[in-house]
């Protein structure tokens, strides 16, 4: 990571990926502060995707959606504009992904609904304020992540298997994790599996399905959470002719403090 990144408000963050300044990653980033997953969709799927949303809260953790269809601000999360305050998005057209850029202001259109997600690295925080190492952290990296056989409940055209991110531990530290995220439903809460990958549908550790491979050493487990990448599994079902998304691992850096959602 960038030092001078690393020393910036989210406000100032924002406006680096404005300029085309910031690009990458966000892992690390602001600390103290909310990151968010993002998807933006045409308002006539707006309801169902609320409703895949509140079936699935720990992959689909809601945080905000758009005061009104077309407006490309969430309030309550700062002084942001969802056209341009992205390092990456992916654009999806009927369900395939089809590019990836790093500003949408030319796609946006007047009926898009915005959903804010709640992200594991607001929990990666707490983890290393207990003192639990976080790989993807130490390494420099992007969180790996991985397609499961975890079916998620569908609603309307909605539906698919959960995606899952991924961090190695020793067990001391993986039932600290447990202890430590289930005070954090907002962003995913505690682990959905550790251990046997095989048990839900990951065949290789080493080839991650998005972000970077981590190392895993002899006496660690790898510790399973649930992902904000898992709605664009459900784009890829749903094939809307647009929908739009954050790149895995660069999201949405708000103001709002992460203190404000843990539970106690």
């Amino acid at each position: 990571m960038d030092p001078k990144l690393a020393s910036l408000t989210p406000a100032q963050l924002r406006g680096q990926m404005r300029s085309g300044g910031l690009t990458g990653n966000t892992s690390g980033l602001a600390p103290g502060f909310v990151q968010c997953n993002l998807v933006i969709l045409p308002q006539v799927l707006a309801a169902d995707f609320l409703a895949f949303c509140q079936a699935n809260p720990k992959p689909c953790p809601l945080l905000a959606s758009s005061p009104a269809p077309g407006d490309p601000r969430l309030p309550e999360l700062g002084d942001l504009d969802l056209r341009t305050d992205l390092p990456a998005y992916r654009v999806f057209r009927n369900g395939e992904m089809v590019e990836e850029r790093h500003d949408i202001g030319e796609l946006w259109q007047d009926d898009f609904v915005a959903f804010a997600l709640g992200c594991s690295f607001s929990f990666e925080e707490a983890l290393l304020a207990a003192g639990v190492e976080v790989r993807n952290v130490t390494e420099g990296v992007n969180v790996p992540m991985y397609r499961t056989s975890i079916p998620c409940s569908p609603r309307g055209e909605f539906r698919g298997n959960m995606v899952v991110s991924m961090r190695p531990m020793v067990a001391a530290d993986a039932i600290r994790a447990v202890q430590v995220c289930s005070r954090f439903p907002a962003v995913h809460g505690a682990p959905v599996h550790l251990g046997d990958p095989a048990l839900i549908g990951i065949d290789d550790l080493t080839n991650p399905d998005f972000g970077d491979a981590v190392s895993l050493r002899d006496n660690e487990l790898p510790v399973f959470w649930a992902c904000g990448v898992t709605p664009q599994v459900a784009l890829e079902n749903a094939a809307p002719p647009l929908a739009i998304t954050h790149s895995p691992g660069c999201m949405l850096i708000t103001d709002k403090r992460n203190a404000e959602l843990a539970m106690l």
